[in-house]
């Protein structure tokens, strides 16, 4: 159980104590400063501790996002300050300094709790201080203006704050419109009765997964019946967040769970669609693979940007400039956000296309307006990078060079080509990517089943992935290789299996481009969770990207279109038990020896 030490003399009516303790801390009273560091020293070295003045006066939520929230090591709001055990050795330090000879801050305040949080800021700790808005947390000198802030207090609706700010500060225009205003009471709904957002999160998949199956019956009851379901999941998916942001249960595990579903419900909709359109006699995998294909590469653009610029100095630009122009007209805001087509818009139009028209046109509908979004979207960042004078850091080139996924192949070529690649201009790295990149899927694409030119063109693919990564992934345009690498391997998968005109290979195909993707976004939430990137044995076993983009195209040409169908099913189930096996090992062990919880909070998927 936590620990919340409560310091100074206890004020009569005070109700700070019964409100730490229904937030689940264990809590002791301290008269001073030496009182209060022999309890800080007492307190179990495995649980959070918190040291709160006892003339605290303030809202209970202030109190719970000061004191409970799990993803920060040190917080503090006024009169209160908390450490998770990986900070609690700062906090003691902290402590120490105020309770010795000389030892005070060189900031004169009243509060203990106040005095820690400046020495822990003299110290240089980053100590998290949550946006309170109209909460209030205060520690009042004298009895006004402790009558003052209890009037403060009671002037504001302690639980409409905490129902608004349970919904992202900024998301879509369906979801804001549309889902926010009824789900966040499903949220409090789900936390006034224990469940956890996991759950929630776990029934959104079992209700996206029924669409599906729904999709898959091909009967137009089952369409408009899939068409709601996806739309009560998508409800439930905003609930799951909206629930960890009211009660503050935020973990690594549901992070992970929470980001993994997502895109195992949309490419399992995908599925159920074709599966559907099959029973009617009409075969749109290859349109099913092609979204999943598009939609897979636009969110590794978002991820290798952003890592790219995750700490890059002089990160301005003209272009952001007028974005964030743009941003400040109120029409604007929400038709840019729209025309991203982001899950809420998204899963919306496949929702209502699903039940009023085809699968067919619901794909075709879903793969213009994703392109158009993927265009809008990678030509702003293009334009951003071109127009910024950023230098980026080594963590972002090893980020980068993560997110390449590159195979053995790839990385012994990369040490030959080191030198070479040193005098190659600052814009060769990603044309080198791209001409690799569309030279595979230009002959998997224009050429017969079997010829030997895809194979050609694949073992170009493999020396111009290594030269593509021979050096630090720092230029202007970096970012952009891994897309060009994922759209590589995909779209030649893809055009192999189309190819083929075989029944059962482009299903085959998605299944293996689906499993090959899971890996890609695993290794993305795991650098978003400062994790690192899978093991190295993982990588190798899987191939990478040029070893498996080699190997299918060796064998399209070794075996016969039927056969061909066959391997893609064994490479899938085989590439997806590897991966799949060694991820779930990797979160559910990080969950429980207690990684940092953490929460995404950026932009809509």
């Amino acid at each position: 159980m936590p620990t919340a030490i409560l310091t100074g003399q206890p004020v009569p009516g005070s109700s700070i104590e019964s409100e730490l303790r229904s937030l689940g801390f264990d809590v002791h009273l301290a008269a001073g400063a030496a009182e209060t560091e022999t309890l800080l020293a007492r307190a179990p070295g495995e649980e959070r501790v918190a040291v709160v003045d006892a003339r605290f006066v303030g809202h209970p939520h202030a109190l719970r996002l000061g004191l409970t929230d799990p993803r920060f090591p040190l917080a503090a709001i006024p009169g209160a300050v908390t450490a998770q055990p990986a900070a609690r050795q700062t906090l003691t330090r902290a402590m120490a300094r105020e309770n010795s000879a000389g030892g005070g801050t060189a900031v004169a305040v009243d509060s203990l709790a106040d005095r820690i949080t400046a020495a822990l800021d003299a110290d240089g700790a980053e100590v998290h201080r949550p946006e309170l808005g109209s909460l209030v947390a205060a520690v009042p000198a004298d009895p006004q203006a402790r009558n003052e802030a209890r009037q403060a207090v009671a002037a504001v609706d302690d639980e409409a704050v905490r129902l608004k700010s349970a919904v992202k500060a900024r998301d879509g225009f369906v979801t804001t419109h549309f889902i926010s205003p009824y789900s966040r009471y499903i949220a409090r709904w789900c936390a006034r009765r224990g469940l956890t957002p996991n759950q929630v999160t776990t029934a959104s998949l079992i209700t996206a997964l029924i669409a599906a199956g729904c999709a898959a019956t091909g009967t137009r009851g089952g369409f408009v019946a899939a068409g709601v379901l996806l739309i009560a999941s998508f409800v439930l998916d905003c609930t799951d967040g909206q629930l960890a942001r009211y009660s503050l249960q935020y973990s690594t595990l549901g992070a992970w769970l929470d980001a993994t579903f997502d895109r195992a419900k949309e490419y399992a909709y995908y599925a159920g669609l074709a599966l559907g359109a099959a029973r009617g006699g009409d075969d749109v995998w290859a349109l099913a693979l092609g979204a999943m294909v598009l939609q897979t590469c636009r969110h590794v653009v978002d991820f290798s940007f952003n890592e790219a610029n995750h700490d890059a100095s002089a990160n301005t630009s003209p272009t952001a400039a007028l974005s964030d122009k743009l941003d400040s007209v109120g029409w604007t805001v929400w038709l840019r956000r729209m025309i991203v087509l982001p899950i809420g818009e998204r899963w919306a139009m496949i929702a209502v296309l699903t039940a009023l028209t085809t699968p067919r046109i619901t794909f075709y509908a879903l793969l213009i307006g994703c392109a158009f979004a993927a265009t809008y979207t990678t030509a702003g960042r293009v334009l951003r990078s071109l127009t910024r004078r950023a230098t980026r850091t080594d963590r972002a080139a090893k980020a980068l060079a993560d997110l390449a996924d590159s195979g053995p192949l790839a990385e012994a070529g990369a040490k030959g080509l080191r030198a070479a690649a040193r005098r190659l201009p600052g814009f060769a790295t990603p044309a080198v990517a791209l001409l690799g990149a569309a030279a595979v899927v230009a002959t998997a694409a224009l050429t017969d089943f079997g010829g030997p030119w895809p194979l050609v063109a694949a073992l170009g693919y493999v020396l111009t992935s290594a030269l593509a990564v021979a050096r630090p992934l720092k230029g202007a345009l970096d970012w952009l290789v891994p897309p060009f690498f994922r759209a590589a391997e995909y779209l030649t998968v893809l055009f192999l299996a189309a190819k083929a005109d075989v029944n059962g290979a482009l299903p085959a195909a998605f299944g293996l481009v689906a499993a090959v993707a899971y890996h890609h976004y695993d290794t993305v939430y795991r650098i978003r969770g400062d994790a690192g990137a899978p093991p190295q044995w993982l990588v190798r076993t899987v191939g990478g990207h040029e070893g498996r983009t080699l190997v299918i195209t060796l064998l399209a040409v070794l075996l016969t279109a039927t056969q061909f169908k066959v391997a893609l099913t064994v490479l899938a189930v085989v590439v997806a038990l590897v991966v799949l096996v060694e991820s779930i090992r990797f979160w559910v062990a990080a969950h429980q020896v207690g990684a940092p919880a953490v929460h995404d909070e950026g932009e809509p998927a």
